[in-house]
Order: C-alpha cells, then structure tokens, then sequence
C-alpha cells in the first residue's frame, strides 16, 4: 500500500489549536507515523464551533499553527491541506462565510453531526448546502450516527452530494469491521480518515485500515476508492 496515493480526510494533527496534537514536536511525530503508513496527503481539520470562535479568530489560529509546523516538516512527509471540523448547528448554511473552512481550495466541508437521530429540518440543510451553497459536504465519522437515521432520510441524503467518512478506527476493529466494509461496498461511505489527536492517544492508524478494505474488498476497490478521494482533493 505504501506506493499509492493515500488520502487521510479528517486529522487534527496542527499543533496547540484543539484537543489534537500538543505541540510541534507531536505533530511531527504523528507525521512521520502517517508517512509510514503510506499516506500521501493529510487534511488539517481542528475542531470548528461558532458557538465558541469567530471564522476570524480560528483561520489566524489555524494559520498560525500551519506556519508553525510547515518550518520544521521534512520534505517526505505527507502533503498537508487545511480545512476544519465544523460542528453543525441549526441555520448553518446561512453562515456567509462558510467557504472559508472548506478544504483547502475545494468546497468540500467536513461537517461533524449531532449523535442523534436527525430531523427533516437537520437532512433538508444538510442536503441543500450542496445545492444552494455549492458546498460538498462530508459528514464526520458518520459510524457515531447512522444507527439513529430513518431509512428515508438516508436514501434522501444519498442521492445527493453529501458524502460520508469513516474512522479508520471502524474498520479496524473487529466487532464492528463487517459492518464498515458493507457501508463501503455498497458506497454509502466514500471516504476514510484516521480522525488521529496525538502521537500516543488516538494516534493514526489509517494504514492499517486501507490494507484491511484491499484485503476483504479487493485491490481494484481500494484503487477506485483512491482515485476518487484524491480527485475531490486534487483537483
């Protein structure tokens, strides 16, 4: 696997900007693991709460924390690309300014759901940020919500443009690895990340996860897979 491409979508590998990595030095730490493991690139994406931070506050601290850590990366370290891990509340989509944490120069928006069961209200804006907004979200770990959705409400989500990531996590783990690789065979999740905080707690464990999907699904699977994530963040 270490000669492919790998994309990691959901990190939170920036030093000192939320409950990921502490400092530079971890940072790099949990660098060098993500380059072990054969990942290309890594989407930065802090923890985002307009409840509790301003657009302006957080993109000078995310900023800050970018420059910080690219002055002591090595050159074979995974490509890091910016984004955020906005926390959804009700009336979202109308945040003027909501481009501004996509990833890096996409509309791709990694969005972290409510652990509940969703509304029409909650599906409807989820659904219509890609269509009134132009903004392709991506929701979170979408294994911490899917056992409370109505079927409906998934079908409705599906056929739009949101799309689903999963922890690496998920699929690594035995009890509930049957199930992740059904959501990936049958394409209802589109996207992996390690969702890593630190170099020793939760640190990054997506390689493992991508050898398990070629493993149980198929080399041409986990190519196609590839292809796909690294278009949207290539483009």
């Amino acid at each position: 696997m270490k000669d492919r491409l790998l994309p990691d979508f959901h990190s939170h590998v920036l030093p000192g900007i939320d409950d990921g990595s502490r400092s530079t030095e971890e940072s790099l730490r949990m660098l060098e693991m993500l380059r072990s493991q054969g990942i290309s690139t890594v989407v930065a994406t802090p923890h985002f709460d307009a409840d509790r931070i301003t657009i302006d506050d957080f993109l000078s601290r995310r900023e800050r924390a970018f420059r910080v850590l690219s002055e002591r990366v090595a050159e074979d370290v995974p490509t890091i690309k910016t984004g955020a891990e906005v926390s959804y509340y009700p009336g979202i989509s109308r945040l003027e300014r909501l481009y501004e944490l996509c990833i890096g120069k996409t509309r791709l928006l990694l969005l972290e759901m409510p652990i509940g069961k969703w509304d029409k209200y909650v599906v409807d804006e989820l659904v219509n940020l890609s269509s009134s907004r132009r903004i392709i979200p991506i929701v979170a770990h979408v294994e911490r919500c899917l056992p409370y959705q109505e079927r409906r409400f998934l079908e409705k989500i599906s056929s739009s443009d949101v799309l689903f990531q999963i922890n690496a996590s998920f699929v690594i783990n035995i009890s509930t690895r049957r199930k992740a690789l059904r959501l990936l065979k049958n394409g209802l999740v589109q996207l992996l990340g390690s969702d890593c905080h630190g170099a020793e707690t939760r640190p990054p464990e997506i390689g493992e996860a991508y050898r398990i999907i070629a493993d149980k699904l198929g080399e041409k699977f986990v190519t196609n897979m590839l292809e796909y994530g690294n278009s949207l963040i290539h483009f």
